[in-house]
């Protein structure tokens, strides 16, 4: 799974942190080809649809800047040894769901546990590595994960198709046992630093972000005259609120406010904002339309993503080197301007469905897209930070991607006019064209190092960045 490059031990702890990521990122998306079957058999329309994604990403949010500091408290091993466990009984919880409120439960649960899982494995690529190794660790790391989100909606067409949805869920037992094993062989002496977990922090985080997602999904429902709407949406943002003024006056906060004077961590985080805002309300209209509008399989459905799979292949790893030679800002903002010609290109798709003809070719400039930008995005935003910070600024950042996911598909129903139609999908598609423009946008205006400006990352508890 890592280069032979590596120490034995390197090896093992990039598996680790490889296979322990791998199950969060890969039940982030393998769901998204699900939901009609789920919605069939338990009912809830398109609102349970929503809350089955959003319910893994209110947790898995929201709590992953907390689990940072956890697994600093007690220790790497222990807490994703612990997250592992709850992931895997969470997922057959979810398998095992006889109606949709366990599910959406169950689905938080899951989400909490996986937010164990992220922070605690780039911790232990960071803690036992340095220098180039550790940069080429976190590039095998990255690179699989990725593929993980990628390669999910396929491998939920064919269980969907061929077994049930249930099983969908229960992807993930396999690699969690054999994490297990790797984990129980991996021998590393570890010193909790026992420092203050601040607890209070992340309920303000979660239970705000919940509220708020809470009042959007349920808006159309219930309208937002309705006490039952706009009340737990006004006490989400101001516990939310809370949260952010809170950072700010932490001696040891969850989410250090100070990372954001560093102008190319601040921009490239709005960047990702927009984009992955577009990347999961694209994800779950394609999956969800090609199924219930075009009549696909969900087999079929999965499948169209593929050809993403296939360009982010070939294609991330030399943008990677590209963005190191000539800078990030070209890539950041070209690449999310290709993904918005291919997000309206799926304005072609008619009653008359083709998907050779309406969806590949989009598909195929997405995905184009796609391979110019994530790489050259993670450079920009990491290369800006000290590396005595870079797994804060990682986790941050992973937080950023996750919120943006989350308020896009809570938005879902006022974004499609209530309706996932033919209608509802040509304006998620203007939508996700119009959030790409605005990331590459962002990035042009913002990112500003290049190999002709230092590129020695700022300290975050000094001034703010000279090329701020």
């Amino acid at each position: 799974m890592a280069s032979s490059r590596f120490a034995p031990l390197q090896r093992l702890v990039i598996s680790v942190a490889v296979l322990a990521s791998f199950v969060t990122f890969l039940d982030g998306t393998v769901v998204t080809v699900a939901l009609p079957a789920i919605s069939r058999e338990l009912g809830g329309g398109i609102t349970t649809q929503q809350w089955v994604v959003d319910a893994y990403l209110i947790t898995l949010s929201a709590l992953i800047l907390l689990a940072g500091s956890v697994s600093d408290a007690y220790g790497r091993v222990l807490v994703m040894r612990v997250g592992l466990v709850a992931f895997g009984v969470a997922s057959v919880a979810v398998a095992a769901a006889p109606d949709p409120l366990i599910l959406i439960i169950a689905r938080a649960a899951q989400g909490a546990a996986g937010a164990l899982l992220v922070p605690s494995s780039l911790a232990l690529i960071t803690a036992t590595m340095r220098a180039d190794v550790q940069s080429r660790a976190i590039g095998v790391w990255t690179a699989f994960t990725t593929a993980a989100q990628l390669v999910g909606p396929l491998l939920g067409g064919l269980f969907v198709d061929f077994l049930s949805w249930r099983f969908v869920f229960l992807i993930n037992v396999f690699p969690i046992a054999v994490t297990l094993l790797l984990l129980s062989r991996l021998k590393l002496k570890e010193h909790p630093s026992g420092v203050r977990v601040d607890w209070f922090s992340g309920a303000l985080c979660a239970i705000g972000l919940g509220a708020v997602v809470f009042a959007l999904i349920e808006q159309p429902n219930m309208g937002w005259q309705s006490p039952a709407i706009w009340l737990p949406g006004i006490v989400g943002a101001a516990l939310f609120a809370w949260f952010l003024v809170r950072q700010q006056r932490s001696s040891a906060p969850l989410m250090p406010l100070s990372l954001f004077r560093v102008r190319d961590f601040a921009w490239g985080n709005l960047a990702t904002l927009f984009v992955y805002a577009a990347l999961s309300l694209n994800g779950f209209v394609v999956g969800v339309y090609l199924q219930q509008g075009a009549g696909l399989s969900a087999t079929a459905a999965g499948l169209a993503s593929l050809p993403m799979t296939i360009l982010m292949i070939l294609v991330s790893s030399r943008a990677g080197s590209w963005a190191g030679r000539f800078g990030p800002r070209i890539f950041m903002t070209v690449g999310p301007l290709i993904m918005a010609v291919g997000a309206l290109m799926l304005l072609l798709v008619g009653e008359d469905f083709d998907y050779w003809w309406q969806v590949l070719p989009a598909m195929i400039v997405l995905g184009l897209g796609l391979s110019l930008t994530v790489a050259p995005l993670t450079s920009a935003i990491l290369g800006a930070i000290d590396e005595s910070r870079s797994g804060i600024a990682s986790a941050v950042n992973n937080a950023v991607s996750r919120v943006a996911g989350l308020l896009v598909v809570a938005m879902l129903s006022t974004i499609i006019g209530g309706t996932l139609d033919l209608a509802g999908f040509h304006n998620a598609a203007w939508v996700t064209a119009a959030l790409l423009v605005l990331g590459g946008v962002v990035s042009w205006i913002g990112i500003r190092r290049n190999p002709a400006e230092d590129p020695a990352p700022q300290p975050v508890d000094g001034a703010p960045s000279p090329i701020g």
